[in-house]
Parts: structure tokens; sequence; C-alpha cells
């Protein structure tokens, strides 16, 4: 004897199945989320302790204003999953304080008042890039030449060609890679600091821009807080068979010009570039409340439509192997309802 499932509760179950199995596939996605400079502070990171929602300086609400809050909230989240080296490659021109993502459009904004930080020209000073996930690789940090004009959209030739700091798998203390050298010397005015950290087990990179002035009309040095914990976007780590090795990214394509002779004359795994400091510089403690991350941020090598799609599709196959199942019992052979 079977009993008949009436049509209510049956479509009641099949639509339970189904959400769970949706949301079961969207919670599984990997969220790739690490971190962003923290002394000079960069920009996002910068805007999010003046907080997201109502931001103190001009700048920063300009940026909300473009870009929306979220992309505060995330602060740890300005990323390329693909990048294999290939900076130059994705990012255009205008758009390398966002890596070209539309989320962070309002970082690009060129402007003269963004909130900047006081360093002295020539001086030993340890930089310090705040993580919230750790992975070996290489922080190269590139400060922009004479010409640099912070009233104009920021250009890969606003740059120097060679990273005044290079440091491969730092030490990290109280949650931040600490990345000893020096400043470079002959500077003055108002600055820009662009950092790359580029993964050597995957080719995810991750970017920031900070502004630094040389006349002491900017912020001291470490007076920044930090995110509190649990801030920024959510991250877990790639799925990864234990003691399977994960294959190093790609090579940089070489540069043009004079560029070419100076970048190959450089090490590949230069472990510190300029004069260590004795100590790391102090930091404050940041005090903002932490949104909760934007969900189902793209995995290395994946989107979100791309999980979404699949759960979609697992959620409809489920409840199809259900309504099969039940028209099977109703109609076997022999079999009544009462």
């Amino acid at each position: 004897m079977s009993v008949r499932l009436p049509v209510r509760r049956l479509t009641v179950t099949v639509a339970v199945l189904a959400g769970l199995t949706l949301a079961g596939t969207l919670g599984c996605g990997t969220a790739e989320a690490h971190g962003s400079m923290q002394n000079p502070p960069s920009r996002v990171e910068g805007c999010y302790l003046e907080g997201p929602e109502h931001p103190k300086s001009a700048a920063c609400r300009a940026a909300v204003a473009a870009g929306g809050t979220q992309a505060l909230y995330d602060w740890n989240a300005v990323r390329i999953g693909d990048a294999a080296g290939r900076h130059r490659e994705l990012i255009p021109d205008g758009k390398l304080c966002s890596a070209n993502a539309p989320e962070f459009a309002g970082l690009d904004l060129p402007r003269a008042d963004w909130p900047a930080t006081n360093l002295t020209s020539g001086a030993d000073f340890t930089f310090r890039y705040h993580v919230t996930a750790q992975h070996k690789g290489t922080f190269r940090l590139y400060l922009t030449n004479a010409g640099y004009d912070p009233a104009k959209p920021l250009r890969w030739a606003d740059l120097e060609q060679i990273p005044f700091l290079t440091v491969t798998d730092p030490t990290v203390s109280d949650g931040s890679y600490v990345l000893p050298g020096k400043v470079p010397a002959g500077r003055k005015g108002r600055q820009l600091i662009y950092a790359i950290w580029q993964r050597s087990d995957s080719p995810e990179a991750f970017y920031s821009c900070s502004d630094v002035v040389f006349d002491g009309s900017g912020a001291p040095a470490g007076s920044a807080g930090t995110p509190s914990p649990g801030s920024g976007a959510a991250h877990s780590h790639e799925a990864t068979e234990p003691g399977t090795p994960t294959a190093a990214p790609p090579a940089p394509p070489a540069p043009s010009g004079a560029a070419a002779s100076t970048e190959a004359a450089r090490p590949v795994t230069a472990a510190v570039t300029g004069t260590p400091s004795a100590a790391p510089d102090a930091t404050g403690t940041g005090t903002a409340a932490a949104r909760p991350a934007a969900d189902g941020l793209a995995q290395t090598g994946t989107d979100r439509s791309t999980g979404l799609a699949a759960a979609v599709g697992g959620a409809f196959l489920l409840a199809g192997a259900t309504v099969v199942t039940v028209n099977r019992r109703r109609r076997r052979p022999g079999s009544h309802a009462r």
C-alpha cells in the first residue's frame, strides 16, 4: 500500500529541496580576498576606516558616490583572479587603483585631495600590508615619477618602471606583512605608491593605491587605524588535494623600451630591495564596524555567474528527480491509495 502525497505538500517539498540545493551550492563557492596596504594606508582601506556610509573626506565621499559603499566594505578585494603577472595587459590606464573592477571605480578618481600620509624622502621605512589570508608571493611597490599629476587619471607611464621595493614571502606581524625598505630619495610634493602583490601559488594578484606627501601636509605615518577583525570580503582557500603542488604563474611579459634592460637585470626572487629599518612602525586600532561582505566573490579562474548557473541547474535536477520518484510510486502496478 502506498501513500499518495497531497499536491500542496509535494510542491512545498520540492521547493524546499531545490532551495537547499541552491543555497548549498552558493555557500560552497570560494571567495578570494586577502588584504590591502596598511602603512601608508591605501585609498580603499583609508576610506573604509572613515566609515563607508558617511566618509569624512571629500575624496572618499566622491568615491562612494561613484561606486557605492560596498567597495569600501570589500576593502581587501581589489584583485584579478587570473593576473599571472599580466598587470599592464589587464589593467588599462586610468583604472590602476580599481584594477579595472567596476565596483572599485571610485578609487580611480583623479583628485589632489585624497587623504595622504607623510613620508620622508630617502629615509628608512617599514611598509605594512594588512592581510586577511596569507599566501606565498612577491610584493612590488612603485612610486610615481616626477611627471605625476594627481589631478589626472593615473597611467602606467606615471609610475617608475622599476619598483623601489621588492619583497618575496615576507614575515607577518600583528596581521600584516612586514616590508622593510627605504623611501626613494629626491622626492617632493604629492605622490602615490602603487602596490602589487602577485601570489606564487596562484595566478591571483592584488593591487592598491596609497597617496603620500613629502611636504609634511599629510597624516603621520602609522597613525591610521586598522580594519576590525572579520571585516572585508570573506575568503576561503581553494580546494586543493593535500600534497598537490600548485603551478607558479607564468612570468610577466617583458617591458618595452628602456625598461627592458633594467627589468631583465632585476632578480626574479629578490628578497628585499632597500635598507631595512629596525622595527615595524606602530599602528593604531580601528573601530569601524563591518557590514557582511558581498557574497559570491569570484573564485580564481571562475565567476559568480558560473556558480549560480550550476546551483540553479542542480536545483531543477533535484526537483525533477523528486517528481519522477513520486510518479513511479503512484503508478506502480497493483498499488492503490486511500
